[in-house]
């Protein structure tokens, strides 16, 4: 409970960052090239510090990454806060840190979960992890814009700097870091990455969901992150379209992880990387003018199909990765999967303004049912195990 609890914590703040500084803008203490700036900072910290995280974390006390971590980010928000209509290099660099922060605790939240959670009981645990990050997904921009009423952004970023203060003690005080079958001398920290990377090749199936993650990702997710707000606007005249949309995938996500905490298919890595595929169903109902139900649907299908990727995805991480290499190699998931998402929204624009956005939107919906069906090919990806023997059967 108190991993869960910081884990919801962290969502809670990641999530509330990117809003409560868009109320900045509005409120005039910022500009909007100030605000890309800034959350342009904080995405180059994440990317910075999350292959860091998983190094630390597989050398040290995982609570311990959490907790330097999360004070790191608590550190940031007061001068973020300090530099708002002052001092903008001043809040790049917090937001620098911020980032930091957020990504250096994001393996090491993975590999809690299988170091403190039983092996039988995992995919529950990673199904109430992901719930938490969808509900914080809802709760963060709307706990803003309700606090947002009695207090200045100010306020509001010293609030976020207190929810980190949470992630980062409420896990517990920390243990002693993995040990390998062997303790050879300590190397370089490009080193011990490589030594993950090494790790993630062992296994066949790692390697091809994360193609295929990676694809959906920076085709079809940024495909609709730049063409859903333009196509609600232009098509449907309206921002209704575009709202209805995100919060059906968000509540689509939130009851594919209700069901995949109780439900485990015979052919886990097949089932989810069907899961994955349905993404493409997002940018598919872009293409034609149809009714805005058909794209909410849609959309509703794409949040439930991820959550029926995520979790078994997470899941045989976890259960298959060495115990002692296990925060790297979710350190290269999350580097890989989320690090190129921005490469692929800098490209979908330009390409929506030199083809128009239906061969676009063919394309990436085209890759998104591809790449998982490509994936699925590879031998050991059925199960999502090297021994081709996942864990099966239904629990109720």
């Amino acid at each position: 409970m108190r991993l869960w609890a910081g884990t919801t914590a962290s969502g809670l703040a990641t999530w509330a960052l990117p809003f409560v500084l868009g109320l900045g803008v509005l409120e005039g203490t910022l500009s909007a090239s100030g605000l890309g700036l800034v959350l342009a900072a904080r995405t180059g910290g994440f990317l910075l510090a999350v292959a860091v995280g998983g190094v630390l974390a597989d050398r040290h006390s995982r609570r311990a990454v959490v907790r330097w971590s999360g004070l790191a980010a608590a550190a940031a928000a007061p001068v973020l806060a300090a530099g708002l209509d002052h001092s903008l290099p001043l809040m790049a660099v917090a937001a620098l840190v911020a980032g930091g922060g957020q990504g250096a605790c994001r393996p090491a939240f993975q590999a809690l979960t299988a170091e403190v959670v039983d092996a039988d009981r995992r995919q529950q645990a990673n199904a109430a992890m992901t719930l938490a990050v969808r509900v914080t997904t809802l709760l963060g921009p709307s706990l803003s814009a309700l606090l947002a009423v009695v207090l200045d952004v100010r306020a509001l970023l010293l609030g976020i700097g207190l929810v980190w203060l949470a992630a980062a003690l409420v896990p517990g005080p920390g243990s002693a870091a993995p040990t390998p079958a062997h303790v050879p001398q300590r190397s370089s920290l490009r080193a011990e990455f490589m030594e993950g990377v090494r790790e993630a090749r062992r296994h066949p199936w790692f390697v091809a969901g994360l193609a295929a993650l990676t694809t959906v990702i920076a085709t079809g997710y940024s495909a609709t992150g730049v063409a859903l707000p333009l196509i609600s606007h232009e098509r449907y005249d309206s921002g209704a379209v575009l709202a209805a949309a995100m919060t059906a995938y968000t509540l689509g996500a939130l009851g594919g992880a209700l069901i995949i905490a109780r439900v485990r298919p015979r052919a886990q890595g097949w089932s989810a990387l069907a899961g994955l595929a349905v993404y493409g169903f997002a940018p598919l109902s872009l293409i034609l003018p149809v009714h805005p139900a058909v794209i909410v649907a849609a959309y509703a299908l794409a949040g439930l199909g991820i959550e029926l990727f995520n979790v078994p995805w997470f899941t045989a991480i976890q259960r298959e990765v060495a115990p002692d290499k296990l925060a790297r190699v979710s350190s290269l998931d999350f580097l890989l999967s989320y690090g190129l998402a921005p490469v692929g929204l800098a490209l979908i624009a330009p390409a929506i303004d030199t083809f128009g956005p239906r061969p676009v939107l063919a394309a990436c919906a085209a890759a998104c049912f591809l790449a998982p069906a490509l994936a699925a090919l590879t031998p050991t990806a059925r199960h999502f195990s090297r021994t081709g023997v996942g864990e099966v059967g239904t629990k109720g």
